[in-house]
Parts: C-alpha cells; sequence; structure tokens
C-alpha cells in the first residue's frame, strides 16, 4: 500500500523553513570568526582538513571541523556569502524537524508526531542557531539521526543500526566535543530496557558500540595530534596544542565549572602576563574607521550585523546596532567565549545591567534547579517544559498496562524513558554549568518536544477515558504551561502577559465544564488552548526575522527591537588601513598580525588574505614565541603587526617585544581624517567612538 504524504507534516515543514531561510542574505559575515575559517578552508585542503582560522595556516577555530566541512563545501559550491554558510544549518534545522516527526509517529500516533515536530520547528533558540553558522543545529541534527537508528535496532533487533547510532554520536562530538555527548544516558538506558536480547548480549553489544563511538570521536584528533606541530596549525584555545586538551579541557569540564582558558592569565609567546585591564575589559576591536553604534564602553567594539537589517559591516563603517539606549541583549551580561566571535568583553552600556538583572557570567541567570525557569534562559527554551513535564506523567499513565506492574513498562512507555532520560541531565548540566550561551539550550529542545507533542496527546485520552485525578494532569499541564508563558511576556508587556495568563486559567476551566458534554467539544477546547499556547514562543521566533538578530551569540525576543541582539563581534574593516597595508605589502605572507581572531576575522574576509592571529580567540594562546615571530619577520612572512587597545596579550613576551623593537607608525600614514583619528586614539574605547584604537607598528 503506498505510503500518504502527511499535508500536516508538509506544512510545518513549510513553517520550518520559512523560519529558518527567511532573511538570511541579510547577513554577510555571520559569525565572523567562523566564516573567516571557511573563507580560509576553502581555498586549499590543508586548511579544509583542519578547519584553519586563517589562509596560511597558523592557528585553528576552537571547534573540530566536520560542521565547518560542510559550510565550506556550500561557500565552495554556492560562493562564500553569508548565506552559504548559513545553508547547512538551516537544512539541518528541518531536517531535525522532519526526523522528530518520524520517531514520534510510530508509537504516538500522527496527531503527537505533529505537535512535536511543530513545537521543535518554532522553538525559539532553535530558530535563532539554525540562522547561523554556529554549529549546534548540525549537532543536533546528528544527535536526532543516532536516535533514528538506535530506535530502529531496537524495533527490528539490528546490531548494525546500533552502531550507526553510535557512530552519529561520534560525529557529533567532532561537531562540538562532549556536548554530543549529553545524550548518551538516553542512549544507554533506552537500550538496556528496550532491546529484547538478553542481558549479556546488550552489555556486549553496547560495549562495542561505546568502543567505536570512541574511535570515531578521537580519530580527528588523533591524526592531527600525531601531525608534527610544524606541519599543522596550532590548536586554537589550547594551551598545549593539542586537540585532546581542547575537548576535554576548554570544550569539556571548563564548560562545567567555569571558563578558566583565555581569561588573561597568560600571554601569547608561552610567557606569563596579566591582561591590560579587568577579564571584561579585554575585549580587541578590529581597527575600524567608522563610529561605534552608541553601545559600547569598556573597550566594547561596535555591535555585529543583525542578520535581518541588510548591513554587510565590510565597507569600512560599522554595521548599525539597531537604536542607541534600547533594552540591552542578556548575551551582553560579560566576557564571551569563542562561540561568539570575540575575545572576551562586556557587550556594551548596559551589559553590567543585564549581567546583574540575569546572573551568571553570560546573563545565563542564577545556578540553581529553577535555572530553565528564569527569564535569563526561560524565554530562549522553556515555553513548553511544563507541558513536557506533565507529558511525562500522561504517556505514564496512559499507556500502562494495568494487568502488570507499574515497573513493566510497555514499548510506548520506554520511548517516553529515552526522552525523559535525554531532558533530564541535560537541563541538570545547564542548572549548574558556569560556562555556556543562551544558544546551547537547543540541546533541550527536541527532548521538550517529542514529550510535549506524545504528551499532550496522551492528556487527552486519559481526560477523555479517566475518571479520577488523572484529569487534572490536561487543564493543570494547560494551566502551568499558560501562566509561565505569561510571565515571560509580562516582562515586556504586562497587559499582554496578564491576558494570556487569564486564558490559560479560563481555557483549563472550560475544559472541566466540557467534560459533561461531547468529546468532540473537549477535544476542540483542548485544540484551542494548545493553539494559544503556541502563539508567544512563535512571535519570540519571529524576533529575530523582524528586527535582526546577533549571529554570534543568537538569541530572540522583542528586546531585539532596539538591542539587535546586543552584539559582540564587529565585521566592520578600515578601508584605509588595507588600502596603505596592500600598497606597502612585498611579498609577505601575512596583510598584517594582530593579537587575537576577533581583529583578524573580518580582515581575513573582506580581503580573502592571511591575517596572523598570534593568540587565537582569546588572544591569550601560546602558540607564537619571540623566536619563531624573528624568523617570520627575517624570513619574509611579517612585516606589520596591529596592536589593539587593552589587549589580553598586552603583557606577554611576543608583544613586549613588539613594542620594544617595531617602529610605530602614525596614524596619518594611513588615515585620510588623521583629526578623527587622533581625537579617537585620545579618547581611547570610549561611548562616544567605540572603535577600538591601536596602533600599526612596522616589524624589521
Amino acid at each position: 500500500m503506498k505510503k500518504k504524504i502527511d499535508p500536516y507534516l508538509v506544512g510545518i515543514l513549510l513553517i520550518a523553513t520559512f523560519f529558518n531561510f527567511y532573511g538570511i542574505w541579510n547577513d554577510e559575515t555571520v559569525n565572523p570568526y567562523y566564516t573567516a575559517a571557511v573563507t580560509s578552508m576553502v581555498q586549499n585542503f590543508h586548511n579544509f582538513f583542519y578547519a584553519a582560522f586563517d589562509p596560511a595556516g597558523f592557528i585553528t577555530v576552537d571547534k573540530p571541523p566536520v560542521a565547518f566541512w560542510f559550510q565550506a563545501l556550500s561557500a565552495k559550491i554556492f560562493g562564500l556569502h553569508g548565506w552559504s554558510v548559513i545553508l547547512p544549518q538551516a537544512l539541518a534545522g528541518i531536517g531535525s524537524v522532519f526526523l522528530l516527526y518520524l520517531l514520534i509517529k510510530p508509537r504516538f500516533g500522527k496527531w503527537a508526531a505533529r505537535i512535536a515536530s511543530l513545537v521543535l520547528a518554532i522553538t525559539p533558540i532553535a530558530v535563532a542557531v539554525t540562522r547561523t553558522n554556529n554549529v549546534d543545529a548540525i549537532l543536533v541534527f546528528f544527535l536526532l539521526l543516532g536516535t533514528f537508528f538506535l530506535f530502529k535496532a531496537v524495533n527490528r533487533g539490528r546490531f548494525g543500526w546500533l552502531l550507526l547510532a553510535f557512530v552519529m554520536v561520534g560525529i557529533g562530538f567532532n561537531v562540538k566535543m562532549l556536548q554530543a555527548y549529553m545524550v548518551l544516558p538516553a542512549f544507554i538506558l533506552f537500550y538496556l530496557i528496550a532491546s529484547k536480547i538478553s542481558w549479556k548480549k546488550k552489555a556486549l553489544q553496547l560495549g562495542i558500540a561505546l568502543v567505536l563511538m570512541l574511535g570515531v570521536s578521537v580519530s580527528w584528533a588523533v591524526v592531527v595530534d600525531s601531525t608534527n606541530a610544524d606541519s599543522r596549525p596550532y590548536i586554537g584555545s589550547s594551551q598545549t596544542n593539542s586537540v585532546l586538551e581542547l575537548a576535554f579541557g576548554y570544550n569539556g569540564v571548563e564548560r562545567l565549572l567555569g571558563q578558566e582558558t583565555g581569561m588573561g592569565t597568560s600571554g601569547s609567546g608561552g610567557a606569563p602576563g596579566s591582561s591590560s585591564g579587568s577579564n571584561s575589559e579585554g575585549m580587541q576591536a578590529p581597527p575600524s574607521g567608522g563610529q561605534s553604534n552608541g553601545n559600547s564602553s569598556g573597550g566594547t567594539p561596535p555591535s555585529s550585523a543583525p542578520s535581518g537589517n541588510g548591513q554587510s559591516g565590510t565597507s569600512g563603517q560599522p554595521p548599525s546596532g539597531g537604536q542607541q539606549g534600547g533594552p540591552p541583549s542578556r548575551a551582553g551580561g560579560g566576557p564571551n567565549s569563542s562561540d561568539s566571535a570575540n575575545s572576551g568583553a562586556p557587550g556594551g552600556n548596559g551589559g553590567s545591567k543585564m549581567q546583574k538583572n540575569n546572573g551568571g557570567m553570560f546573563g545565563t541567570g542564577e545556578k540553581g534547579p529553577l535555572r530553565l525557569f528564569q527569564t535569563a534562559l526561560g524565554d530562549q527554551i522553556s515555553w513548553f517544559l511544563p507541558l513536557a513535564l506533565f507529558g511525562i506523567l500522561g504517556i505514564f499513565f496512559n499507556y500502562r498496562d494495568k494487568k502488570k506492574k507499574w515497573f513493566h513498562l510497555s514499548e510506548t512507555q520506554k520511548e517516553m524513558v529515552f526522552w525523559t532520560a535525554w531532558l533530564i541531565p541535560v537541563a541538570g548540566f545547564f542548572s549548574v554549568a558556569g560556562f555556556f550561551h543562551h544558544y546551547y539550550l537547543i540541546m533541550l529542545a527536541p527532548a521538550i518536544a517529542a514529550l510535549s507533542g506524545a504528551g499532550f496527546v496522551a492528556l487527552l485520552q486519559l481526560f477523555h477515558r479517566e475518571k479520577d485525578w488523572k484529569t487534572a494532569l490536561l487543564p493543570a499541564a494547560i494551566t502551568a504551561t499558560g501562566v509561565l508563558q505569561a510571565f515571560y511576556v509580562g516582562q515586556y508587556s504586562l497587559t499582554l502577559g496578564m491576558t494570556l495568563g487569564v486564558l490559560a486559567v479560563i481555557g483549563s476551566g472550560l475544559l472541566f465544564l466540557s467534560r459533561m458534554k461531547s468529546q468532540k467539544s473537549t477535544t476542540g477546547l483542548a485544540t484551542v488552548s494548545l493553539i494559544l499556547l503556541l502563539v508567544a514562543p512563535t512571535y519570540w521566533s519571529l524576533t529575530p526575522l523582524i528586527y535582526g538578530g546577533n549571529s554570534s551569540l543568537p538569541e530572540t525576543g522583542p528586546q531585539l527591537a532596539t538591542s539587535s541582539g546586543g552584539g559582540f563581534a564587529d565585521a566592520s574593516v578600515d578601508t584605509e588601513l588595507i588600502d596603505y597595508l596592500k600598497k606597502n605589502n612585498s611579498g609577505e605572507t601575512y596583510l598584517f598580525g594582530t593579537t587575537d581572531s576577533t581583529t583578524a576575522g573580518p580582515y581575513i574576509i573582506s580581503t580573502k588574505k592571511a591575517v596572523l592571529a598570534l593568540g587565537g580567540f582569546n588572544g591569550t594562546d601560546p602558540a607564537l614565541t619571540v623566536k619563531k615571530l624573528k624568523q617570520m619577520i627575517k624570513s619574509g612572512e611579517l612585516k606589520y603587526f596591529y596592536l589593539p587597545n587593552n589587549s589580553k596579550a598586552a603583557d606577554s613576551s611576543v608583544i613586549k617585544w613588539i613594542k620594544k623593537n617595531g617602529t610605530e607608525i602614525d596614524t596619518s600614514e594611513y588615515k585620510t581624517d588623521t583629526d578623527a583619528t587622533s581625537s579617537a586614539t585620545q579618547t581611547g574605547n570610549s561611548p562616544q567612538n567605540g572603535t577600538g584604537n591601536g596602533t600599526l607598528y612596522l616589524l624589521k
């Protein structure tokens, strides 16, 4: 019998396509840190394989290469554009919605699958991430693909599917390292309780699958770490030039315990040195010829080009950050990590306010069991979290075989256990972690969506069938979810928030009254209540499309109307400086050198030429020694060096040598408006100009 196409699924996929694609052509540089790497990777296989940040292959980005391979291939096919590097993530987002539908439908039915896939399609932070070149959307896609193979392994009893499932997790490791392993509890537990083979065989098969996963996980790392350091780039954001150290340190335990790498405690060149300012003042902005957006201070660069405003950010005039004086982004509350393409500065005048209000190093709220419900994180991911939690109960009771003990789970209940085992450990991590950004929360989206869709249908069936306390679960779920949503909406509009909360309570009350009438009327009221719950998160998801977002630190919400994401990474360049450097280049490998990737990235994108970021992303990687620097100068690889103000590497041995032995070039040599330049230099990183001024040196 020929399978029919579900028209509801088609509609949901069209919604996901619109949310993921609309307006991405307006964002020309996206996250400059990663776009610079793609610019380098398309130039040769060496850069492609290692995910080199710069065209000369001096240093890598701070993530494994798999996601960037997809971006580089897209750029190779369609040309290097903002939309072409976003394309793989947008497609991954749509693919994830489709995969979730396929995962939910067999056990829970079409309507559960439709609701689950729709919830995932409109989850605000998931939409925000898929519209950028951050790698999390691709990670989630591979984990859901692994889940698809895992379910096949259980349902068909084929060991090969199990191996393929864990291979997907291994590939996920090569997308974003240990973050991929968050789902391992769910994978292992589900196979143990759902596979219909002996416990001895389960243990053996899982052992083999885990060994294979580990092999796939470290395959690239072992190859790179085994390669002579002189024959490959330095591993960015590591302190020992090791991928494995990067995986288990900076991208591993530091995510839980808090960032230590690159916080200004050591300088490039291997010599200890303190930063020139506090940790929150360590931003190196690119040498820009433009004016700030009026929202930066204390060393903060202009805001990055929002994805919906059509700014190129490479014309010598910094892209606008939106209206001045508006509410700042929650992401602007502290020094940023590598994922945001800057070197660790606060996000402007409003940053400290949001940090105080939202708590946490990056405005991620106060640690604790209720962290995901706080406004700092909740309006990005938790819109349906109460429904998902009630849904666990609904699924458990609705699909329970009353003839058996409660702990004898049905096949459907076992899949509920899988999604719960995905949700709880990941939620636990984000409740206590010290070093993450809002867009990491996309890891929660599949589990919340799955439990919301399957749970809503189960709760409705219980409401129709049962005559005891379990009938209260559906109204309670609607009330709790509606009140939480009202709380988030009320942060921006008290009237709308109160209206939403009142409607949720009224809807729940009407549900109780409808039990006296037909089942059809009950279903209708439940459907209306669900539609009401979809409205606010849908609007939140639309905000990056309407107002433009921040491609370096993706987030959603009405604050984007005035803050444009509160941007960190500025993709503007000084065209006069470029002209000067090109004119005076006498065959050197590098157009110029600088301390960090934030400064170098926009110039790599604009010129397609090599710019040396001697300290990597944070400016503090010990990637270059004084001895090596002298060799590069002598061999004609490097002629100019740009030192931004407030550089974290200011006290490193390399920078001290440059200051002592380099010849400072007066800005009048390459700036037309010397008076403006002089003024900017005197005021430093003031709120009036915010250009992140620095000094250009001739090295010889």
